[in-house]
């Protein structure tokens, strides 16, 4: 656990981590302040950043499991201890970390005796498994168990409906929320004639995220849902038609945000593996020999600088340009 001393400075606005603590792997906890700041701006400050944190962090998730043994989702299987229901409610709980884009597949194959785990789960390796020792099922008898899982990573509240029941396949409710939970407490000291104010922010973590590492994510969320109006060119004013119409100044957009939001895109780019991509497998091999593993590394290169790699074809490069631009509007410069 760290802790540092509150201290008050009434010059610059700063934050500071001034208690952090990992209560378990599924749970951390930390506590963040920002000062010093001006009478009301720490309630809107604090508000913004609870329903950030709640609401605009991405999770990865369980959503689905499927396996041939299973007739319906309220069955039970002789040798298994928990119910098919159970098994998907523990599923359900499993704590995952990933830079995934979208869906992947994963699965579950083990023989029993024995009890199965969160370490049982075949996952990509851009999937980690948070808590290994996570409880999924108790075999009883020596027989195998066989389960086909989808992986999603989103945000907010998943919630399984009939229409998504597939035969043999089971959607699974899903909390993206990495955030369990947010507290906002504010102090205001100073003067009658001149307060002041410290914004107390607590955050508690599944463990897939670090309460900083959750802070400093809804912070680049906050501000990408503003920048907009900062590119606004002209505004027309709502007035009535008989005053005249003043055109606004546009607003620059500050240099410091187009940095932010030019990391941010470098970040989801490097986050994007070519083994999530639907190239064939000869393009993917053809693209790991490379050394080439995420969407970043290959939008370095042309489709001129393709070619050049060896076994490459010109259908190939045709592959790769045709599904970047369908799913990320992305060109591919030809030199």
């Amino acid at each position: 656990m760290v802790r540092e001393q509150v201290r008050v400075d009434t010059r610059t606005l700063q934050w500071k981590c001034v208690e952090s603590r990992a209560d378990s792997k599924r749970l951390s906890y930390g506590r963040f302040i920002l000062s010093p700041l001006r009478k009301g701006q720490a309630d809107t400050i604090g508000i913004a950043m609870r329903r950030a944190l709640l609401g605009e962090i991405e999770g990865t998730c369980i959503t689905r499991a499927k396996s041939a043994k299973i007739p319906h989702e309220y069955s039970t299987i002789v040798g298994i201890h928990e119910s098919v229901h159970e098994i998907l409610m523990n599923l359900k709980e499993i704590v995952l970390r990933s830079n995934l884009y979208g869906t992947c597949d994963a699965a579950i194959c083990a023989r029993g005796p024995g009890s199965i785990t969160a370490k049982d789960i075949i996952s990509p390796t851009y999937v980690e498994i948070v808590d290994n020792t996570q409880h999924i099922a108790s075999l009883t008898e020596p027989i195998e168990l066989c389960i086909e899982l989808q992986i999603e990573r989103n945000r907010g509240y998943l919630r399984k409906t009939s229409n998504n029941v597939q035969e043999g396949s089971y959607p699974i409710d899903a909390i993206f929320m990495p955030v369990r939970n947010v507290n906002h407490s504010i102090h205001s000291y100073g003067t009658e004639n001149e307060k002041h104010e410290i914004l107390f922010l607590e955050i508690w973590t599944n463990g897939s995220l670090t309460p900083t590492e959750a802070l400093h994510e809804a912070c680049r969320n906050l501000i990408d849902l503003f920048i907009p109006f900062l590119q606004t060119e002209e505004e027309n004013l709502d007035i009535e038609d008989n005053q005249p119409r003043v055109p606004l100044r546009p607003s620059p957009l500050p240099d410091q945000l187009v940095t932010i939001r030019k990391n941010k895109k470098t970040r989801s780019l490097k986050s994007i593996f070519i083994d999530q991509l639907d190239f064939s497998p000869r393009v993917y091999n053809c693209l790991k020999r490379s050394n080439i593993y995420t969407l970043l590394d290959l939008l370095n290169n042309s489709q001129e600088d393709l070619m050049k790699m060896e076994h490459f074809h010109i259908e190939d490069v045709k592959q790769i340009v045709a599904i970047l631009e369908k799913h990320f509007g992305i060109a591919l410069p030809k030199n």
